[in-house]
């Protein structure tokens, strides 16, 4: 059995629908569907996550919710009109919209949460009805039927090992199951969100819950690319990544698969191939267990992400101070700010942030809390950094790689801020100024494309 995803680009027009009813079609096995949100039609479209978005602001603020529930509404109805479905599917959507607005939510969290997870809800029950009107019979299921739980907070939630137990007990009904992704209900039945991209999580634990034998994800690319096509000019193509390459990847950027997806595959021993809904013939990238894989060059990948920003303290002797990064670490918990990297010298720490979890305030709090409890001699700020991320099984291969890394980032004239790598030593982390982003990829990327393992 496979469990197969389609992003929302895959599933933004009927056109698209029909590509995705053809894709199921070929291939028996492929019982279980993940579905997105529709995404965007054409570069000026907005997707229908956002519009859930501006909804959820529009019912906090006590605003008129209908003009954009019309407007949300219209994307289901496009999709009903292409399949001359009956009018009552997508009237049966808005009803059900239309009750949300209704209800009373713990908090803005969770009400943003529940609308926004409304993209997919509504998805896969129009998905089912149009396999089910093509011949394919097919069935909602929702997370809540399937037993999936979460634990935690809105914006910070992790899966709920009972999740599994709960998943061992489901019954194949005799049709395709169509479940929406990014959402699962917590122990107190709300709904609460992944982050972005979330539907490949759920893909990811319904692969592992139900025994998969693959988890095939659908979407606008054939490949996973060796570096982001809009930085180097016809990358090449990664016909295999292994499962950390991949995280590492994804984590700095690569945004044709989520990082937090690969957990519950890797668990369970399961293979991801990335495929394209728009030429499902090729064989896309597989993702499979560092064995598996045969690689043809020491760099894998190249990724960059911008925003980061780097809390750098200076004192002597940091390293003969017990508790020292103990205190600093629970200075950033207090504030509900997690940390991306760590590097260290003896007498100087560097924390790297991303920037959307700082606010000036919370920066100037932390500022004052790590000056008082810690006395740096010195503490600095360094804003606007990009996180370059280089990466390969094969980079411990080469006992030259590094230098030869830092040679072509001199010549094109980019300079560190900050260089770290892990004992794994698959990934080595840069990071750069956010304008020196692209430059540094390319260097890189030059140098990679020449060596081979």
């Amino acid at each position: 059995m496979k469990v197969i995803k389609f992003g929302g680009s895959s599933l933004a027009t009927g056109a698209q629908l029909e590509k995705v009813s053809r894709i199921i079609q070929a291939d028996a096995q492929r019982r279980v569907i993940v579905v997105s949100a529709p995404g965007k039609r054409h570069g000026g479209d907005t997707k229908v996550t956002d519009l859930l978005k501006e909804l959820a602001d529009a019912v906090l603020s006590r605003q008129d919710p209908l003009p954009l529930i019309d407007v949300i509404l219209a994307r289901y109805s496009e999709i009903q009109t292409h399949f001359a479905l009956t009018e009552d599917v997508v009237a049966k959507l808005r009803a059900h919209l239309i009750s949300l607005t209704q209800q009373t939510y713990s908090s803005a969290a969770y009400l943003r949460d529940a609308f926004m997870a409304q993209g997919e809800h509504m998805n896969a029950q129009l998905v089912a009805a149009v396999l089910t009107a093509q011949g394919l019979p097919a069935r909602f299921v929702s997370p809540q039927a399937l037993g999936i739980v979460l634990a935690g907070q809105p914006g910070h939630v992790q899966i709920d090992p009972q999740t599994y137990r709960n998943l061992a007990q489901f019954t194949f009904p005799d049709a395709y199951i169509v479940v929406p992704g990014f959402y699962a209900f917590d122990a107190e039945q709300r709904i609460v969100t992944f982050p972005r991209g979330g539907s490949d999580i759920t893909g990811s634990i319904l692969a592992r819950g139900l025994h998969a034998d693959l988890y095939e994800n659908f979407t606008d690319v054939s490949w996973v690319y060796a570096a982001d096509p809009h930085l180097v000019k016809g990358p090449r193509a990664i016909n295999t990544v292994t499962y950390r390459e991949m995280r590492e990847l994804a984590y700095a950027g690569f945004s044709v698969f989520n990082d937090e997806a690969l957990i519950p595959v890797i668990e369970a021993n399961i293979c991801v191939n990335i495929k394209n809904t728009n030429d499902p013939t090729a064989p896309g990238t597989l993702i499979s267990p560092t064995k598996n894989v045969k690689h043809h060059h020491h760099i894998t990948g190249v990724a960059a992400k911008k925003d980061f920003t780097a809390l750098y303290l200076h004192r002597y002797l940091i390293n003969a101070q017990v508790g020292f990064t103990l205190k600093l670490l629970q200075i950033l918990s207090n504030y509900g700010v997690p940390y991306e990297h760590m590097p260290s010298g003896i007498d100087d720490l560097t924390v790297i942030i991303d920037k959307h979890e700082l606010t000036a305030a919370k920066q100037q709090a932390i500022t004052e809390e790590v000056q008082a409890q810690i006395q740096p001699d010195t503490l600095e700020w360094l804003d606007d950094l990009a996180i370059v991320m280089v990466v390969g099984e094969g980079l411990y291969a080469s006992i030259d790689l590094v230098p030869r890394i830092m040679v072509a980032l001199a010549d094109a004239g980019v300079t560190p801020a900050v260089i770290n790598q892990g004992a794994s030593r698959i990934s080595l982390m840069l990071a750069v100024p956010n304008a020196q982003a692209q430059t540094a990829v390319q260097a890189i990327y030059g140098l990679s494309s020449e060596h081979q393992a």
